[in-house]
């Protein structure tokens, strides 16, 4: 079983990388389906972040 907090912390982390890839790094073109915008980035930063955490 995992431990919530750590699942928690882990997720949010994950948002925050997601969305500063979207700010620093993403898509100039807007052709890009998850870095164009920010909900989509942030969203597959947290399943990331969510995927790392748990054990």
């Amino acid at each position: 079983m995992t431990d919530p907090i750590r699942l928690i912390s882990y997720i949010a982390g994950g948002a925050v990388i997601g969305y500063l890839y979207y700010r620093l790094i993403g898509c100039s073109t807007g052709a890009c389906a998850i870095t164009s915008r920010p909900v989509p980035s942030i969203i597959y930063g947290a399943m990331m972040g969510a995927m790392l955490g748990w054990r």
